[in-house]
C-alpha cells in the first residue's frame, strides 16, 4: 500500500519542477504579444539564449529571448513580436496553399507573406507568415504593426 501512494506524490511533488522552456501550443498566443520580461521569464524560465536582431535603422535593434518553441522581441520592458514554429495549425515547412485554407478569408496573399490582423488586447495585432521560395512557410510571427 505505500507503494501504490509513493509514485503519484513523486509525480505531484515533481511535476512543479517540469522545465517550462517550450512555448506551449495550447496556449493563447496572441496574448504573448505585450507581455513583460518578468512575466515571460516567470512563464517560460530563462531563455536558452539571448542575442541582438539587427534592423535597418538603430531604433529598430531588439534583444531577442530565443526558446525552443519561439523566439520573443523586447522592446524596452516588453514582447512586442513573437516567432513562432507553429501557431493556428500552421507549422514551419507547411504549403503555402495550406496556410491560406486554415487563415480563411481575412489573410492577405502578399506572395512571398501572408498577412492577417488580429484582434489584440489594447492595441493591434498582426500575424505573418513567411513564405520561402519553394511555397513553403518559413516563418510565423505576430507583432504589433504600430511599433
Amino acid at each position: 500500500m505505500k507503494r501504490g501512494l509513493f509514485f503519484p506524490l513523486l509525480i505531484f511533488f515533481a511535476f512543479p519542477l517540469w522545465p517550462l522552456e517550450q512555448v506551449d501550443a495550447a496556449a493563447d498566443q496572441f496574448s504573448l504579444v505585450g507581455m513583460k520580461i518578468a512575466e515571460l521569464i516567470e512563464r517560460f524560465g530563462p531563455p536558452t539564449a539571448v542575442f541582438a536582431a539587427r534592423g535597418g535603422e538603430t531604433w529598430q535593434d531588439d534583444v531577442v529571448f530565443q526558446y525552443k518553441g519561439g523566439d520573443f522581441y523586447i522592446f524596452k520592458d516588453r514582447v512586442w513580436q513573437v516567432k513562432l514554429s507553429t501557431a493556428l495549425g500552421i507549422n514551419s515547412g507547411d504549403q503555402k496553399q495550406a496556410a491560406l485554407l486554415v487563415l480563411g478569408a481575412r489573410a492577405q496573399d502578399n506572395g512571398d507573406h501572408l498577412l492577417m490582423p488580429a484582434d489584440g488586447k489594447d492595441w493591434p495585432l498582426m500575424f505573418r507568415v513567411n513564405i520561402n521560395s519553394a511555397g513553403r512557410v518559413a516563418a510565423i510571427f505576430i507583432y504589433r504593426p504600430d511599433f
